[in-house]
């Protein structure tokens, strides 16, 4: 049926019809050639006093033009015989090259487009519902497919362009054709019936779509994309429900990764009461292991890892805290407060830390520090982008008296955040040979390339595509993930079945699954931080910590159902 209705659609094509009427062009030649050697057959017959019908040489010319020459017919003179060879050459170069040649471009090869054309949907089943509805698949939405599909929500990606949604459908994504600008398209992809439209394309066409959805519906979530902080108002008024400025987003987290020396508490994170942040290892601690540190009877923080350059290790009684490590912490306001009074030491930040790249991500992160009160130098190669000559150093990062002048050889930590992978492992590699115990962030822009970055000396990375899934995914499921570093998160469930009014350490979560329980909330907004012996009872939800893998293994182990 796919066949027929592919062949009815290719007819129905200007373009095919147009390579049809070639084609019986070519055929009415063919016709008309046939006819004129047939008719010069005859007369060659009777000028050697031989008499056959017209069909006999229409069936001689046939069979000479296709080189079979059966030999049942043949001429006796030699003008018969130069004959025969002009309709064998004639019907060499024809029936043998042209008929075929034009047959395959013009019909067969079209006709096979067509067909593989209409494998791509140009329409979502009528019982489509809850899922996500993509504007395209870039680094960000593969990212975020990841999570939808780990969590049993369904999704499907509008694209334009036909050729396009054929390889991402062979690809393996859920894919269906239509105009981002027509509402015939979205009506199509059942977005009446969605749990959220996702928009991530330029600025101007996240505008015509939200305000397309809302011609539809005006009650559908709708998250944009923002690359301009003009924009952000005009894609609200069009009807979308959030606007993420992921450049500011993404500078902002880089730069509250930043460690103030004497072991001061920074928060990155926040669930209900319970705060996530970060610490160096503070001077007294280091050497000391976990346990003889005492940091929960001290402080009442649950020490939920330690970061060595890039790697989250489980805080194990026995670990030995290093001087390059940072610790990541878990509890209240109150609880850091203690930390900060016992292990901080009243140290200032007195050399900048370097920004390398005056970019939106870059200028978000150099905003955030200041707010902190942080100086910092940002290292600029276009003098166009320069916005604070007290700030700003213009120059090559990759010289080094550029970095000199920034401050490199006194400053604490680096953030790397230029829009090029291979400049950042470049310049990661050089301020960690520059720099060897200099804290090191940076950025991403596509998921393959953290690992690398890591390897290179990165302290810590976040990439572009899994910070904007995680905040498209926390406006799905508000307040449930907090991106740690790239592809590490801290996250919100409720208490499996078969977990319930078991002990943490009974359940052994960690071994089975590779996440660590953080905390446990009876409440919507209240945690207790988790002990060995914490019971994790029915109704409650937990909060661990896990990379991808793991969390995957969690709820394939401990989960009856999809998450959603």
């Amino acid at each position: 049926m796919k066949s027929l209705g592919a062949i009815f659609s290719y007819l129905a094509n200007p373009h095919g019809r147009r390579n049809l009427r070639v084609l019986g062009a070519l055929l009415a030649v063919f016709v008309v050639i046939v006819a004129l050697f047939s008719a010069v057959f005859h007369e060659i017959m009777e000028y050697e006093g031989q008499t056959h019908s017209w069909a006999t040489a229409v069936y001689w010319t046939v069979v000479t033009m296709s080189t079979l020459g059966f030999g049942d017919i043949t001429f006796e003179s030699d003008v018969g015989r130069v004959f025969s060879v002009l309709v064998l050459l004639s019907g060499s170069v024809f029936i043998l090259v042209l008929l075929p040649f034009s047959f395959i471009q013009f019909i067969f090869v079209p006709w096979m487009e067509a067909r593989q054309r209409a494998r791509a949907p140009r329409q979502l089943p009528k019982a489509t519902s809850g899922h996500v509805l993509l504007t395209g698949v870039g680094p960000i939405e593969e990212s975020l497919v990841r999570r939808l599909d780990q969590a049993g929500i369904p999704y499907a990606a509008m694209i334009d362009d036909v050729d396009r949604a054929l390889r991402l459908y062979d690809e393996g994504f859920r894919v269906m054709v239509g105009a981002l600008d027509d509402p015939d398209s979205f009506r199509s992809a059942r977005v009446e019936q969605a749990a959220m439209v996702v928009a991530t394309e330029g600025d101007t066409t996240n505008t015509n779509v939200a305000f397309t959805v809302q011609e539809i519906s005006d009650d559908i979530p709708i998250v944009a994309t923002a690359n301009r902080h003009a924009s952000v108002d005009i894609l609200e008024m069009a009807g979308c429900t959030e606007v993420l400025e992921l450049g500011v987003m993404l500078g902002t987290a880089l730069a509250r990764r930043v460690l103030t020396p004497g072991g001061r508490s920074v928060v990155i994170g926040e669930f209900g009461d319970l705060l996530i942040a970060e610490a160096a290892t503070p001077r007294a601690l280091v050497g000391s292991t976990l346990l003889d540190s005492q940091i929960r009877q001290r402080t009442g923080l649950t020490v939920a890892g330690v970061w060595d350059r890039g790697e989250l290790a489980v805080a194990r009684p026995n670990a030995v805290f290093e001087v390059h490590d940072a610790i990541v912490l878990a509890g209240t306001r109150d609880q850091l407060d203690r930390w900060d009074e016992q292990f901080g030491e009243p140290e200032l930040l007195d050399a900048p830390v370097v920004v390398i790249g005056g970019g939106r991500v870059g200028r978000a992160a150099g905003a955030t520090l200041a707010a902190a009160g942080i100086p910092h130098k940002i290292v600029e190669q276009l003098p166009e982008r320069v916005r604070d000559p007290s700030v700003y150093v213009v120059g090559d990062a990759a010289e080094l008296s550029v970095l000199e002048d920034a401050g490199i050889h006194q400053s604490r930590a680096a953030i790397i955040t230029t829009h090029d992978d291979d400049v950042n492992v470049y310049l990661t590699i050089y301020c960690r040979k520059l720099r060897p115990e200099m804290q090191i962030i940076s950025r991403a822009r596509l998921d393959r390339n953290v690992s690398t970055l890591h390897r290179a000396g990165a302290d810590s990375v976040l990439s572009y595509a899994s910070t904007g899934a995680s905040a498209i995914w926390n406006v799905l499921t508000p307040d449930n993930t907090l991106q740690l570093a790239d592809g590490l998160d801290v996250f919100r469930v409720p208490v499996p079945r078969r977990l319930a009014a078991r002990t943490i350490s009974d359940a052994r979560v960690r071994e089975r699954s590779g996440c660590t329980v953080v905390a446990v909330a009876a409440t919507e907004d209240h945690f207790e931080p988790a002990q060995p012996d914490t019971v994790m009872a029915e109704g409650c939800d937990l909060l661990l910590i896990g990379d991808e893998e793991s969390e995957a293994r969690f709820f394939a182990t401990f989960v009856d159902v999809a998450r959603s």
